[in-house]
């Protein structure tokens, strides 16, 4: 979480993973985007409409 933070606070659109070196894209840059990709991001602001009842 210290990773995505700092990326945020430098609005970048996402950060290397420190434990697997793998890109993650922060939950900003993803909200600004508009839209799930349904590809389970980690720190994706979306909720899909069939979790919700």
């Amino acid at each position: 979480m210290t990773a995505h933070q700092a990326a945020v606070e430098r609005d970048e659109g996402g950060y290397l993973d420190p434990v697997n070196g793998l890109f993650v894209m922060t939950a900003s840059y993803l909200i600004n985007r508009g839209y799930c990709c349904d590809r389970g991001c980690r720190h994706c602001p979306f909720v899909a409409d069939d979790a919700v009842t």
